[in-house]
């Protein structure tokens, strides 16, 4: 399986993980990292990774947590380190705590579990981060075996956070993740056309009847109804036999496709062409043109600006392609 993820490199991602995972373009992403003690409150959307110390008059915990347990479990010499799950952080958290990292079959032989020494890494459930395929807890583990001994990076592990999404959010949430879906879809990307009453948007309303109306007719054979087109940018109300076709289609979907769904229209703006790439009609690169038309556009028109431009498009290409990877690894044998 040919798997495109990143290509650009950044200077904090490490060049081993971007020749294991992929063979495009990289992503530079910004924000905020937190150290300190794992919230007592509860499992929240972080990474928390506790270390015990030895000899404890307590019960010694040997796993690792995604968010730490309850403070009152852990030792007071307990070391932990938060780590948001977003992809939009640029700093270095805590200290590399672990040297080797390995994966096994599950202890009831469902799944694959990911061990950081001879820890188990696990969910903020505090189950083990059991992976339906060897091949997605392989690559999950290289996230992990890549991190810096300075510290670690939550933004280079995007299929860790997906994994934890689908694992842990989309059985909980799943008829909400759908309602969200389903609420954006009359204002999907493939449904809103530029008006051509000028020559700028003449060109863009070519490019999109060029590049969109292809897909569009696929949508039409898959699932039986004509999409309707709106000149306008937000959108209007398609037919109700499409949109319960849709509907229908995301309940049958198991949860690693749920999630990978979700992840690819919120970064596109587009259920189909999300939709689209779960059925293998279209790839990483197909999905990124369709995507950014417009902008492409204006770039061939004034040209890049560096710093941006090329930022959006590493940082898009990141968010489509670990969705993309993530699937195929869920699915592979």
């Amino acid at each position: 399986m040919n798997i495109e993820i990143i290509g650009r490199p950044f200077r904090t991602l490490h060049s081993v993980i971007l020749r294991t995972l992929t063979a495009s373009s990289s992503r530079h992403i910004c924000g905020l990292a937190t150290a300190g003690q794992s919230n007592p409150e509860g499992p929240s959307s972080s990474f928390a990774f506790t270390e015990n110390a030895q000899n404890t008059s307590r019960k010694e915990d040997n796993n690792i947590y995604i968010n730490g347990p309850k403070s009152s479990y852990l030792h007071p010499d307990s070391s932990s380190v938060t780590m948001p799950m977003s992809f939009m952080t640029g700093s270095i958290v805590g200290k590399r705590f672990y040297k080797k990292v390995t994966t096994r079959e599950a202890d009831d032989g469902i799944g694959w579990t990911v061990l950081l020494d001879y820890r188990t890494l696990k969910t903020p459930a505090k189950r083990p981060l059991k992976c339906p395929t060897l091949a997605l807890a392989k690559a999950i583990a290289a996230e992990w075996e890549y991190q810096e001994t300075d510290g670690i990076r939550p933004f280079t592990m995007p299929l860790m956070k997906l994994a934890c999404t689908a694992f842990e959010r989309v059985p909980l949430t799943r008829p909400k993740i759908i309602e969200n879906l389903m609420k954006k879809f009359n204002q999907d990307l493939l449904f809103c056309r530029a008006p051509g009453d000028n020559d700028i948007t003449a060109l863009v309303l070519e490019r999109q009847k060029e590049k969109f109306d292809p897909l569009l007719s696929w949508l039409e054979s898959v699932f039986g109804f004509k999409p309707v087109i709106h000149y306008s940018i937000f959108g209007g109300q398609q037919k109700d036999g499409l949109v319960n076709a849709i509907a229908d289609f995301l309940r049958k979907t198991n949860d690693c496709e749920l999630a990978a769904i979700d992840a690819i229209a919120a970064s596109a703006h587009s259920l189909v062409i999300a939709v689209a790439m779960v059925h293998g009609r279209l790839g990483i690169d197909e999905a990124i043109q369709l995507v950014r038309l417009e902008e492409d556009l204006q770039i061939e028109r004034w040209g890049l600006v560096e710093g941006g431009h090329d930022v959006d498009i590493a940082d898009l290409r990141v968010q489509i392609a670990s969705a993309s990877v993530f699937l195929g690894l869920s699915r592979s044998l």
